[in-house]
């Protein structure tokens, strides 16, 4: 499932992020590169474990923290402390899967990455190319959002970054570890959870069918969660 989630970050949260990366130390990207994508990658990077790279990256998990729909669609367990990239001057990420576990270097921390996010950070109007290639079966699916819009799609899926010929595109990217492991139970109880939503505003919390389809998501929770 690849999921769109609208103003993760508000106009002026975007400002005040893109004022504290900017000023930050950029350095190559293949500083956390797997082998496979250390080939196909070319763009900046914010340095990983920077001070500056540790107050942006709360300043995003804060605001996750605040979205119930990226809650809903990653029901997550851990979140890889968020990294920052841009590319510009024909920088591009060629095809490439994710690792499959991701871990700090020099401490216990390590997910297993069952989704990718990536959370644009400039207006798209501002720069040409540059959007996100994500292959499925169905064939392939391009992805360039507004400025603190966020997408969210499987860490299986073979993907891209197309170059950018014009101006500059900063976003933040990472990967995190569900709740529920399996990709079908995911989305059903994403599908649930909205139609409780729904059906909450337009016959209130204490409608029976509600109530019933409440309990009916979270016992599927407990059979399938891990927390």
């Amino acid at each position: 499932m690849m999921l769109r989630v609208e103003n993760v970050l508000s106009p002026d949260s975007v400002s005040e992020l893109r004022t504290l990366i900017d000023a930050g130390e950029w350095v190559d990207g293949n500083e956390t590169s797997g082998h496979q994508s250390r080939t196909a990658k070319r763009n900046r990077q914010l340095r990983h474990g920077s001070e500056v790279a540790h107050r942006a990256g709360r300043l995003v998990l804060d605001a996750l923290g605040l979205a119930p729909e990226f809650i809903a669609g990653a029901l997550p367990l851990k979140v890889f402390p968020p990294l920052f990239n841009r590319y510009e001057g024909g920088e591009a990420f060629g095809d490439h899967v994710d690792n499959s576990i991701r871990r700090i270097e020099g401490t216990d921390f390590r997910i297993r990455s069952d989704l990718s996010a990536t959370l644009f950070l400039t207006d798209p109007d501002t720069y040409d190319g540059g959007e996100l290639v994500v292959k499925d079966l169905f064939g392939e699916h391009r992805v360039k959002l507004p400025a603190g819009d966020l997408v969210l799609y499987p860490a299986s899926s073979v993907h891209r970054v197309e170059p950018v010929t014009r101006g500059t595109r900063v976003a933040s990217f990472f990967w995190l570890q569900s709740m529920v492991r399996d990709p079908m139970h995911r989305e059903q109880l994403y599908r649930l959870d909205r139609t409780v939503r729904i059906l909450s505003v337009d016959r209130g919390p204490h409608d029976e069918a509600v109530i019933e389809l409440t309990n009916l998501y979270h016992n599927l929770m407990r059979n399938w969660a891990d927390a």
